[in-house]
């Protein structure tokens, strides 16, 4: 009865209930402990130390949080987070128990006080932490966006119990026991964490769980330097930081002085953070939507600043702990209701990846951080100036001031970065440019939803995804009627998580539409709003007449099925796939439906039916090769790794092959290195492998690009440097090492100029030859001449787009563009200011050895007056084409070889039998060809 109640109120499918059910109690369990050791830890320090230590022990938070920080990244790296959890459960218990013993024994006092004080408030942001990361890996991104809400409930829950219990048994039974009991609680996680891990992460695979917990490992401070938006959040939170410890020196000064016996104060404390929790639910649940959508954002950021304020101006007029307890209550109810939702909003127009990469950052360091600023202001106020606490409040207000002075700033850039998002996106699409009202963001979003173009409105139901605001219920339903079926399609995935209650009217026209998508869309909503009682939908949709929606409703079940043992064997799903596949064979028209077969056979991870997938990779329909293509991603099977690379030398299967790639998380790229490394497929294959890892621009991204810079074929190091410079140039917020670039700028520029002074070499004697008779040069080596010349002037060019694309990783990219661009136009005016900006652009050791090159490069050699000014920086011809022999350009190659076959000279004999050994035919064969010319010239 409880199951069926909690499915149908918190949409808690088939087979989830168990582990969430788990999650929750994991997450009650751990807050639970924190709000009885926080309120027993904090009156036993209060009580023997007192409230004007207590700014050393912010201090010392900060110091062990920063470091902490700094020490578990290293460990997260090393270890799997599964044992990382459970020796921090250990640890914790281990000291909850030495504490425990420590308080029987009566000599908890001093430092050790402080031990347990920081140990705490580090505990309560480590393992809240862990739980998240361990959510994540537990959920995909679907079941998350239903599920957390849920399993997030049992934190607020276990906070509540955690506070109400501690208040009412510390005076009866103790500090002491109260410790021991928090222990047992914590003890009881270890279990839990057991089944979580057994239950559903050890059945992913590798690559699976290290992308759900796949981590940035760029510095986020750069990145909110860069961002005035980001800055202003990270400063509102660092000012609301302040003023919560501020507020609680407080409540802490007062209560202590207040209640004298440890063990009353205790339960205190946990009454109020308990009381204080109950409040916040009952605004989250029935106030703060209403506040945040009806007044917006600034106004909702405004609220708890100005309940504080209120409250620090009754603590002037009335300085008594009630007037304290108003004080805490605004920070303890509002923060995380009204304001939490505010912040969430305000973010809503930066891009996800920059808020996932920033958000830890902003909610740890910074709050560290300003945890530490408060104990120096309260160190100087304090004992500084020896104030009394009364002055506190004083300086709570100035800081309220500030802070209310950064919101609005904030607001106004929220405003700006919607509008510069729409800019971009009406600049990319070319069609309108019909700009939002800077006085309303809602009205802008609405306009284009009514108004705007396809780009548009698809940015703006991405970016609806994220906040789920459902006063644009009414908008999105009307995008049903669209013309364009990818925005119906985005509008009905947008439908459910707005309004979860009442089912769209059109359902039935929508899910019976020709296009596919749009069907599996619907099926998907349709899915997600019968929840309560899925199998309903299965039934009924699963043998459905229409062929299309029953495929369709085949993947949603392959798709919930994929992680659910017991959903897949209640539907009896492999059986399913298997009578499709036979039908299709029997099938007179196999087009019609293979398409989402073959897609549900990668998502069903049921590795029997991959065999069949394969079977279509030789498919004469350009289409069917591209979704097996696709449904070998969904697989995320390492085997297919190899396969899908063998397929993006062809420009139409391109596309999907680094979409699949994709699926496979961050993790592939080392598996890419690897292939490169080991030239384990064909180098014309090798050559796409950088544009694979350029798709996922990220630092790892990067830093593997990086390395390839040192490749020794020319066409992967070209691909390479063009990846970067596309990483460069659409997210310039990552990181470039600098001394990496640098010095592969100096080995192209040394490449450049000995390929520069080969071709100069073969100008000379091209020139030359002209005047010889037709007796002295025969026709074939003047067209191989020609040839060489050719093939050297492209590699001049790709040479000089190597480097320059390299200089835009060092430089500002665009004005390294503008002078790339002049030194390739065709006057001469335009070459000549091109190198002075150059001249400007460019210092130190780069500036003196590229200069030189890229002057050699505009000059124009057709005269006499022009050889001899070039004729003492060219190679002979053996060095020539000593040099041109050492690259991998089998053209080049090739020609050198024809030519030096023609020279008939003996000492020509030594480079061409190291091509005798060459793994390709053609070069062994004109090598073997020269050195028979070579030894009998006759």
């Amino acid at each position: 009865m409880l199951q069926n109640i909690i499915k149908k109120v918190f949409d808690v499918r088939e087979g989830e209930f168990k582990v969430s059910l788990l999650m929750l109690s994991y997450i009650f369990l751990i807050i639970a402990v924190l709000l009885i050791i926080k309120p027993t830890v904090n009156a036993l320090f209060l009580s023997e130390l007192g409230v004007e230590q207590l700014p050393y022990a912010f201090l010392w938070v900060s110091i062990a949080a920063v470091i902490s920080s700094f020490f578990y990244s290293k460990a997260l790296a090393r270890f799997s987070l599964h044992k990382i959890v459970k020796i921090t459960l250990i640890t914790s218990v281990v000291v909850l128990i030495g504490l425990g013993v420590l308080l029987k024994l009566g000599i908890v006092s001093g430092w050790l006080l402080y031990f347990f004080y920081v140990w705490v408030a580090i505990y309560a942001v480590l393992s809240a932490s862990q739980f998240w990361v361990l959510a994540n890996l537990v959920y995909n991104v679907r079941e998350a966006k239903r599920l957390f809400g849920f399993i997030g409930s049992g934190a607020i829950l276990g906070g509540i119990f955690g506070g109400y219990l501690t208040s009412i048994l510390a005076p009866i039974i103790g500090n002491e026991n109260l410790i021991f009991l928090a222990a047992f609680l914590l003890l009881s996680c270890i279990p839990l964490l057991g089944r979580i891990w057994k239950s559903r992460v050890k059945k992913l695979g590798k690559f699976k769980e290290k992308k759900r917990t796949a981590t940035s490992p760029e510095r986020p401070l750069r990145r909110i330097r860069q961002s005035r938006h980001l800055t202003y959040i990270a400063l509102i939170v660092a000012i609301s930081v302040l003023v919560a410890k501020l507020v609680d020196y407080l409540f802490s000064d007062f209560a202590a002085a207040a209640i004298t016996d440890a063990d009353e104060l205790t339960s205190f404390f946990a009454f109020w953070f308990s009381t204080f929790n109950l409040l916040s639910l009952a605004i989250q649940l029935f106030f703060t939507h209403r506040i945040v959508g009806v007044w917006g954002v600034g106004f909702s950021l405004l609220l708890l600043p100005l309940g504080i304020f209120g409250g620090s101006l009754l603590f002037l007029i009335l300085p008594e702990l009630s007037a304290v307890v108003v004080i805490k209550a605004m920070d303890g109810i509002l923060k995380q209701s009204v304001n939490k939702s505010a912040t969430e909003l305000l973010a809503l127009p930066l891009p996800f990846e920059l808020k996932n990469k920033t958000k830890s950052f902003i909610d740890v360091v910074v709050d560290s951080i300003a945890t530490g600023i408060a104990g120096f202001l309260l160190i100087f106020v304090v004992r500084g100036l020896d104030l009394p606490s009364f002055y506190i409040a004083v300086l709570i207000i100035l800081l309220v001031g500030l802070w209310l002075f950064f919101i609005l700033q904030v607001r106004k850039e929220y405003y700006k970065t919607f509008r510069d998002n729409l800019e971009l996106i009406t600049e990319r699409t070319g069609k309108t440019n019909k700009r939002i009202k800077r006085t309303s963001v809602i009205t802008g979003m609405r306009t284009v939803f009514k108004n705007g173009t396809e780009g548009q409105i698809l940015f703006m139901l991405e970016k609806l995804m994220e906040i789920n605001d459902r006063r644009f219920e009414n908008d999105v339903l009307e995008l049903l009627a669209h013309p364009s079926t990818k925005v119906r399609t985005a509008a009905i995935q947008n439908l459910y998580f707005l309004n979860n209650s009442t089912m769209a009217t059109n359902i039935s026209d929508l899910l019976n539409t020709h296009d596919e998508a749009l069907t599996l869309a619907s099926l998907e909503y349709l899915l997600l709003h019968a929840e309560k009682d899925s199998r309903l939908v299965y039934d009924r949709y699963l043998d459905h007449p229409n062929e299309k929606i029953a495929a369709a409703a085949l993947y949603c079940l392959a798709r919930e099925a994929r992680d659910n043992h017991s959903l897949r064997i209640s539907y009896k799903l492999e059986d399913r796939i298997q009578r499709r596949i036979e039908r299709l064979e029997t099938a007179s028209d196999q087009t019609a439906s293979l398409g989402m077969l073959l897609q549900t056979i990668g998502i069903a991870n049921i590795p029997v039916f991959y065999p069949f997938i394969l079977s279509y990779l030789k498919h004469h329909d350009i289409t069917i090769v591209q979704t097996a293509i696709e449904a070998l991603g969904k697989t995320m099977y390492p085997s297919f790794i190899p396969v899908l690379i063998d397929f993006l030398p062809n420009k139409s299967l391109r596309t999907p092959v680094i979409v699949s790639l994709h699926n496979y998380g961050s993790n592939v790229i080392g598996v890419l290195l690897d292939i490169l490394k080991e030239r384990t497929t064909p180098l014309n294959t090798c050559r796409f492998i950088p544009l694979v890892i350029k798709s996922f621009k990220t630092q790892e991204s990067v830093r593997t690009l990086l390395l390839l810079l040192n490749d020794t074929d020319l066409g992967i190091r070209l691909e390479t440097i063009r990846a970067l410079s596309d990483i460069r140039k659409t997210n310039p917020e990552l990181q470039f090492n600098r001394h990496q670039v640098v010095t592969q700028i100096f080995e192209e520029c040394k490449l450049y100029h000995q390929t520069l002074a080969a071709m100069h070499t073969q100008i000379i004697i091209s020139y030359r030859n002209r005047k010889k008779s037709q007796k002295e040069i025969s026709d074939k080596e003047r067209d191989a001449r020609t040839s060489l010349l050719e093939l050297l002037e492209r590699r001049l060019d790709a040479g000089l787009e190597r480097i320059f694309k390299l200089l835009g990783l060092r430089y500002q990219q665009k004005d390294v563009e503008i002078a790339y661009e002049g030194l390739r136009s065709d006057k001469q005016e335009a070459q000549t200011n091109a190198i002075e900006f150059l001249d400007n652009l460019l210092t130190g050791d780069l500036k003196r050895k590229l200069l030189p090159i890229i002057e050699d490069s505009a000059l124009e050699i057709s005269s006499e007056e022009e050889l001899q000014k070039i004729k003492h920086k060219i190679p002979t011809e053996m060095e020539c084409f000593q040099f041109l022999l050492q690259g991998n350009d089998q053209k080049i190659k090739l020609a050198v070889l024809f030519l030096i076959k023609h020279q008939k000279d003996k000492k020509y004999l030594p480079m061409v039998e190291k091509e005798v050994k060459s793994d390709d035919f053609k070069l062994r064969t004109f090598a073997q060809d020269a050195i028979e010319a070579l030894q009998y010239p006759s």
